[in-house]
């Protein structure tokens, strides 16, 4: 399959009421062993990826790295590979493009791309955040998936999670999507009652975490 044919066959697997379940890879040996169990795609944990060459979460890992990693991974594995790339190793919107630019010429049919100031404190602002991920989508053309990661419930404490939170949650759901976005991930949301209307009412296909996994049981 071409890489453009990748992107359209993992988007097709976004579908209500059936969800495609992703296990993070970390290298070509990990990818191959997810894709020969069957798995429909392949995902990659900026985590386990760094701890795997030595270095710590939040873009430690050199970005050269990181980037020569992906392009191992999919090259390994006949299946549609998206990355782990945490905030796209940039704040501003002309380097963080670059760095997009040649996250898609390894092959990789998307990404996830976070809120969270990686090193910093807080989120960026929802304004700030869309001009991101629009300088994105015009780096990577039409088909790239960008999976905008919200931190907003990783960052509280679970006890915290509530109707106001999911709000403030579908407020970014929605300006994200207007920016080009592809896919909306919320991880640390485990109320399922919460998560329920956060993807009901978002405009994007919602990806969830194991943690909600682990209420559901």
């Amino acid at each position: 399959m071409t890489q453009s044919e990748k992107a359209a066959l993992f988007a097709s697997l976004h579908r209500p009421g059936d969800p495609v379940i992703l296990y993070n890879a970390w290298d070509p040996g990990s990818a191959k062993a997810v894709a020969e169990a069957g798995a429909s795609a392949i995902a990659t944990g900026s985590a386990s990826v760094a701890a795997a060459h030595g270095f710590h979460d939040a873009e430690a890992l050199p970005l050269d790295l990181a980037l020569t990693n992906a392009e191992r991974v999919v090259a390994a594995v006949e299946l549609p590979v998206t990355i782990d790339f945490e905030g796209g190793y940039a704040v501003d919107s002309e380097p963080l493009a670059a760095n997009m630019k040649r996250l898609a010429t390894t092959g990789a049919i998307g990404c996830n791309f976070e809120d969270q100031v990686v090193g910093g404190e807080g989120l960026h602002s929802i304004e700030s955040q869309s001009e991101r991920i629009r300088a994105v989508r015009s780096a990577v053309g039409p088909d790239f998936f960008i999976n905008a990661r919200t931190d907003i419930f990783l960052k509280a404490k679970a006890d915290t999670h509530d109707e106001a939170r999911v709000d403030s949650a579908l407020e970014r759901a929605r300006a994200y999507a207007e920016a080009g976005a592809s896919g909306f991930f919320a991880p640390g949301l485990a109320d399922l009652k919460l998560l329920a209307r956060l993807c009901s009412a978002s405009p994007l296909p919602v990806v969830s975490s194991r943690d909600a996994l682990r209420t559901a049981r």
